[in-house]
Parts: C-alpha cells; structure tokens; sequence
C-alpha cells in the first residue's frame, strides 16, 4: 500500500553529508516502491554476468564485481539493521562500519553468482517487508548512526541509492 510518507524525499539533515550522493541518484516517488522495482533490475545484471565477468575487477586494488555484490549486500543489511533499531525507538548511538575490512573478509569472490542474487533477493525481500510495516512515526525517528544524526526514512533512500550508485559502477567500469 502506498502512504504519502513514503515519497517524502529526506532532508539534508536526516543523513550524512555523504550520503548525498546516493540519495540525489534515487527518483521522487514512493520509496518502498523503489526498492521493490529495483529488484529485477539489478538479478537482471547478475543474472546476465558470466563468473569471468564477475571475477573482474576493473583496476588494482578494486573490488572485482562478486565483492562489490557483497558490499552492496552487507550495507543493505546493516542500515536495514539500522532501520530497525531506529524505528524502535532505540537511542544508542550505533557504530559505523568499515566495508574494506568486511570486504576482506566477507569471501564472496568464491561464491557464484546466482548465490549472490539469491542472497540479494531475498535481504531485498526482507527489506521491503522490515519498511513496508513501519508506521509514519517510525519513518520520521531519528537516531545516530556513525556519528550522525539519520532519519529511517533517510535509510531507506541510501539503501536505494547505494544500490543504484553500485550498479552504475558495475555498468560503467566493469562491462565496457
């Protein structure tokens, strides 16, 4: 169901500063409904990789495209964490997160792709339905979140745009 809540784009204040860069990538409209059109779009663009595709990474020192998959999905599983915590109403200050160090870790170049679209699929899945059911008060609490203050509704527009900034890397750097 769509709420007029939802399409009320973050501001300046709801998030860090740079976050700005995912969330100017994300359409006005409704955000819930953004996320959800997004996932056929990006299993379109893992589905259609070849594992040497994803094996590549278009400099040194750079991700190839499973980790960057990877990045894209611990991300979307802490702000989500975060979200959650937010929306409850949770004022511990959360801590940030250093992607090199998960990325390191994370072991996702040795994974396939269809089991890193299967794993997107269904956090996405569990995202939309962790959004769908917060309520107008939840969307507009605030917490802090790496030092700064961020709105649930901001989390939800970074989750959408660091998905679509990370897709665009894949299609501008990695398959030209």
């Amino acid at each position: 169901m769509t709420s007029p809540f939802r399409a009320i784009r973050p501001s300046g204040d709801e998030y860090a500063p740079y976050h700005e860069e995912y969330i100017s990538l994300v359409p006005n409209g409704d955000i819930v409904m953004t996320l959800q059109n997004q996932i056929a779009d990006t299993l379109s663009l893992l589905r259609g990789l070849t594992d040497k595709q994803a094996m590549f990474a278009y400099a040194p020192g750079k991700w190839n495209i499973k980790e960057l998959i990877g990045h894209v999905i611990d991300g979307e599983r802490i702000f989500g964490y975060r979200a959650l915590r937010i929306a409850r109403n949770d004022k511990t200050p959360l801590a940030t997160f250093d992607e090199n160090a998960y990325a390191l870790v994370g072991g996702h170049a040795r994974r396939t792709i269809p089991d890193l679209a299967n794993e997107f699929e269904h956090l996405r899945i569990s995202t939309l339905d962790l959004f769908g059911n917060f309520d107008e008060a939840a969307w507009s609490r605030r917490g802090t979140a790496s030092g700064y203050e961020v709105s649930v509704r901001a989390i939800a527009w970074i989750i959408a745009g660091h998905e679509l900034h990370h897709c665009g890397i894949i299609r501008e750097r990695y398959l030209k």
